[in-house]
């Protein structure tokens, strides 16, 4: 999926659960100030971010299909090497980083084991692979509750459940798919405090991602239910969001 919208609307709807995520992410994966490192499917860089800030602009590199998210991530980052392209079809040549890392990317790859296996061909033999996707299958994925209400209204709006990494699991069985090895899976849990039901729901209008799209879709008057219903899943005032990703963990051979 390649995403055509703007990278504030993109930040809107999934930068608050995505940028604490990166931290952790990071963390996980032990990048160290020397390495050279890939940010795969950067979007407008959230994850690029913490990358820099611990390798330097000069050590990072970063792609993504997405023209205004190349610009964006660009713009903010003018030391990185950023560059519009898929992750299935790298620009890079062989064994040229320490680590590649992509974040919320895998379930979006059109062919997601030719991705993986993109990621370990540019990584050298012992460094790290890593990519992690939200839980869309069970039940501490962010977008749960939106899409638990927009099931109860509409029976046939399709979720994002049976998307690649989305299952427990199935990230590792598609890096072992891609030749990948040392392959361990985890995850990683991040809590979001929602000042209100407003702060959690506009963003869904933005247009950005499956859920964005079905919002789009509708018209005013099931959009109008689709909102009602989330509000009674949800409870009154602040509340905290918890949202749950899978993680894999590899070395290139």
């Amino acid at each position: 999926m390649i995403f055509d919208v703007p990278a504030d609307a993109y930040l809107r709807f999934m930068g608050r659960y995505s940028v604490p995520l990166a931290e952790q992410f990071v963390d996980l994966v032990g990048v160290r100030r020397d390495d050279r490192v890939l940010d795969v499917g950067c979007g407008p860089g959230v994850l690029t971010a913490p990358l820099v800030e611990r390798c330097g602009p000069d050590r990072v590199s970063a792609v993504d299909p997405s023209a205004s998210f190349v610009g964006a991530a660009g713009e903010r980052f003018p030391g990185v090497d950023v560059r519009q392209a898929s992750a299935e079809e790298l620009p890079f040549h062989d064994d040229e980083f320490d680590a590649a890392l992509a974040q919320l990317v895998v379930h979006f790859m059109s062919d997601p084991v030719a991705g993986l296996r993109e990621m370990g061909r540019v990584t050298r033999s012992g460094g790290v692979i890593a990519a992690s996707v939200w839980d869309g299958a069970g039940a501490t994925g962010p977008m749960r509750v939106f899409w638990q209400g927009a099931k109860d209204v509409d029976p046939e709006a399709h979720d994002e459940r049976n998307m690649p990494g989305s299952r427990e699991g199935h990230l590792a069985e598609l890096a072992t798919a891609a030749g990948l090895r040392d392959i361990r899976s985890t995850s990683l849990t991040v809590r979001v405090p929602m000042a209100s039901f407003e702060e959690w729901w506009s963003p869904y209008t933005l247009g950005v991602g499956p859920a964005g799209t079905y919002v789009a879709s509708l018209d005013d008057e099931d959009r109008r239910r689709l909102e009602a219903r989330c509000r009674e899943l949800l409870p009154v005032g602040p509340f905290e969001q918890e949202a749950g990703a899978w993680v894999v963990l590899a070395r290139a051979g």
